[in-house]
């Protein structure tokens, strides 16, 4: 293994419910920043004005009303960019246990997202996060799109004394933005965060959880969008090998490992042929295997 490695993982103990699949599956082996960046009011105002608060079901509504108002911590986090279709990011975020499952088959994570119904999930990030989150809102803005997430879950481990519990309101938009060096499109992921923990003090959260929550949810948007540019890259080259890869992914139903291959690919039909190594070795290249992230923590 190269030192340049990244470890993928469930968001160990920085609250995985809090970003949703997306942002729950990786985090960067870099050290948090020592000091937490404060938000912009106007940003702050400008994402909880994105939600359509007026379209949700009524106990939607009032939960995410809830949370936009009383968050005890909010993020806009960078943006980054993904080179992929708007159809293919669509599918990655309306079904995020598919991707989940990829990276099960690949052995880089430990995240597990379980679905419970349509547009609801149940979260485990096997490092202390447990939750269930649901997509409330969805909608195509021209070439781009809004998503809208509200989970509710609690942390248990080594970062805190006692568990923590709280909901979450995320927002994720995207718009194309160029065209990438090898002629396909390339999207920009936006998210914004809103936290609202049970009984716990804004103090504690500022001083002590957001350095290291803004700082993993950041890492993890940048390698997630990393392996789903590669995943589309791979596909399109040879799309009966990813078709063969994504063949082991048991928790996923075979119409939708077959929708994920096309749509990453460009293609109507699902392939025949080639083998997998080559594309599985490539996939999980950038990434340590779950037992290598765990290892230290065994000793």
């Amino acid at each position: 293994m190269t030192a340049t490695r990244t470890r993928l993982r469930a968001s160990r103990g920085t609250w995985g419910f809090l970003i949703v699949a997306w942002l729950a599956g990786a985090a960067s082996a870099a050290p948090p920043p020592t000091t937490a960046e404060a938000p912009g009011l106007a940003d702050r105002r400008q994402a909880a004005a994105a939600v359509p608060l007026d379209r949700l079901e009524t106990a939607d509504r009032d939960a995410c009303a809830k949370c936009l108002r009383a968050a005890t911590l909010y993020r806009r986090l960078p943006p980054a960019a993904v080179a992929c279709d708007a159809e293919f990011l669509d599918f990655v975020l309306e079904r995020p246990e598919v991707l989940v499952d990829v990276w099960r088959v690949l052995g880089i994570s430990r995240l597990a997202l379980d679905p419970l119904g349509p547009d609801r999930w149940r979260l485990a990030d096997g490092y202390g996060t447990v939750g269930s989150v649901r997509l409330v809102h969805r909608e195509r803005q021209g070439d781009g799109g809004l998503f809208v997430y509200l989970g509710r879950g609690g942390y248990s481990g080594p970062l805190t004394p006692q568990p923590l519990t709280g909901s979450c309101v995320v927002i994720v938009r995207h718009a194309p933005v160029a065209i990438d060096a090898n002629g396909g499109a390339r999207h920009e992921v936006r998210i914004d965060a809103f936290l609202d923990v049970d009984g716990l003090g804004l103090e504690l959260v500022t001083r002590a959880l957001q350095p290291l929550i803004v700082h993993s949810a950041a890492a993890n948007l940048r390698e997630i969008a990393v392996f789903v540019s590669q995943f589309a890259r791979a596909a399109e080259r040879n799309p009966a090998a990813v078709a063969r890869l994504t063949s082991r992914m048991s928790r996923t139903s075979p119409e939708d490992r077959r929708t994920l291959v096309a749509l990453a690919a460009g293609i109507e039909t699902e392939p025949e042929g080639d083998a997998t190594e080559d594309v599985q070795a490539t996939l999980a290249a950038r990434w340590l295997p779950v037992d290598q992230v765990d290892a230290p923590r065994r000793r």
